[in-house]
C-alpha cells in the first residue's frame, strides 16, 4: 500500500509555542514507517511578535496557504497584549473563523495510576456566542457608561456542536470496546447550559443538543444535561462522572481551562480546532513568558495535540502510538519538566517521546 503524505503547516506563534512546535513534528517524523505516512511541512506567521513586524498578527499568506496547500496544522500559542492596540485581534480566533473551524476538541486525561482518575473530553463550539465580539460603550441618560456585548446562539451550529460531540463519545466507545483501559463503561454526552437564565440563547443550544444527539445512530449514547455552574462544581468534585461534556463557546472555554487542573497542568492538555474538513492541533498553555527561552517548556500538550490531529485526519492507529508513548512517559516520572515537580528539559521529554515510538 502506498504510503500516504500529509502536508502539515507549522505556526509556531510566540513564546514557548516556538519551543515545543518542533516537538510536533519530531514526533510526526519519529512515528513507525510501518504505518505508511509521510509528512512535508511548511512553516507559516502569526500571532502578537508577527502583528509588530507585519502589522497583521494573522497574514493573508498564512490563510491562503492552509486553505490551498495543507491537510492540517500545529499551532503553537500567542501572546496576547496587556493594554488594547489598535489594529490588533486574537489570530487563532480569526483562524478557526476562516477555516470554519467548528468546534474545539479537549481531552482531559490523568494518568492510569491516579488517585483519582480522570477521562473525558470537552467539546465547546467555536465560532459564535460571546466570542462574536459585537460589543459596544455607550453612556446612559445618567451620565454613567454602559458596555454592552452581543450574545449569539444559532440552531445550525448548536447542531454541529452536539452531532460532533456524539461522534466523539461513539468513537471513545470504540476505543474502549477494542480493550483499551477506561474509567467508562457506556458513552455519556453532558450538554451544559444555562438556560434557566438565558431561556432563550442557551435554551435554543439545550433543544438544539437534544433534537441532534436524538439521532438513531447515537442511540447508544446517554445524554444528561447540566447547568453551568453546578457543572464546575460536580466537574471539580466527581471528574470520573463525566465522558464527554459539550457547550457553548464561553461555558466551553472555562471549562476546559479549569478542568486542566484536574490533571496538574495545562502543560498536559491538548485541544484540536476541528472542522468539515480541516485541523489545527493547538496545546491549551498560553505563550508563558516568564519561562520563554529557558528551555523547561513542557511540550506533551503539543505533543498529544499532534496525536489530536492525526486522530481527526482519520489516522487512529498513529494517533493511539502517540498517546501509548506519552502515558508511558508520565507513569514512569523519570522525565517530567518543573510544571509537573521534575527537572526534565523540554528537549528531554521529546527526546523519550521519540525513543518510546
Amino acid at each position: 500500500m502506498a504510503a500516504r503524505t500529509l502536508r502539515i503547516a507549522l505556526i509556531p506563534g510566540d513564546g514557548i509555542g516556538r519551543e515545543v512546535i518542533p516537538a510536533g513534528r519530531r514526533i510526526l517524523e519519529a512515528l513507525p514507517s510501518s504505518l505508511g505516512l509521510k509528512f512535508n511541512f511548511t512553516h507559516l506567521d502569526a500571532g502578537f511578535e508577527t502583528f509588530q513586524k507585519q502589522g497583521v498578527a494573522l497574514p493573508e499568506k498564512t490563510v491562503e496557504t492552509l486553505k490551498g496547500d495543507c491537510d492540517g496544522a500545529l499551532f503553537g500559542a500567542v501572546s496576547s497584549p496587556t493594554v488594547k492596540t489598535e489594529g490588533y485581534s486574537s489570530p487563532i480566533v480569526a483562524l478557526r473563523k476562516r477555516m470554519a473551524l467548528y468546534a474545539n476538541v479537549r481531552p482531559v486525561k490523568s494518568i492510569s495510576t491516579a488517585a483519582s482518575p480522570v477521562d473525558l473530553v470537552i467539546v465547546r463550539e467555536n465560532t459564535e456566542d460571546l466570542y462574536v465580539k459585537e460589543e459596544k460603550t455607550y453612556t446612559a441618560a445618567d451620565g454613567s457608561k454602559v458596555a454592552e456585548a452581543i450574545k449569539r446562539i444559532s440552531e445550525r451550529a448548536s447542531w454541529n456542536i452536539a452531532s460532533m460531540a456524539g461522534d466523539i463519545a461513539l468513537r471513545r466507545q470504540r476505543v474502549r470496546e477494542s480493550g483499551a483501559a477506561s474509567i467508562h463503561s457506556r458513552p455519556l454526552v453532558t450538554i451544559t447550559h444555562k438556560s434557566n437564565v438565558l431561556s432563550q440563547t442557551d435554551g435554543l443550544f439545550r433543544e438544539v443538543s437534544r433534537r441532534a444527539l436524538a439521532q438513531d445512530k447515537y442511540q447508544s449514547v446517554s445524554v444528561e444535561e447540566q447547568i453551568v455552574d453546578s457543572m464546575v462544581y460536580k466537574l471539580f468534585r466527581q471528574p470520573q462522572d463525566y465522558d464527554v461534556i459539550v457547550a457553548p463557546n464561553l461555558y466551553g472555554d472555562i471549562l476546559s481551562d479549569g478542568a486542566a487542573a484536574l490533571v496538574g497542568s495545562l502543560g498536559l492538555v491538548p485541544s484540536a480546532n476541528v472542522g468539515k474538513d480541516f485541523v489545527i492541533g493547538e496545546p491549551c498553555h498560553g505563550s508563558a513568558p516568564d519561562i520563554e527561552g529557558k528551555g523547561i517548556a513542557n511540550p506533551i500538550a503539543t505533543i498529544r495535540s499532534t496525536a489530536l490531529m492525526l486522530e481527526f485526519q482519520g489516522e487512529e492507529e498513529a494517533a493511539a502510538k502517540i498517546y501509548a508513548a506519552v502515558d508511558a512517559n508520565l507513569e514512569e516520572g523519570k522525565l517530567l519538566t518543573p510544571d509537573m515537580g521534575g527537572k526534565a528539559t523540554t528537549e528531554e521529554v521529546i527526546d523519550d517521546v521519540c525513543k518510546r515510538l
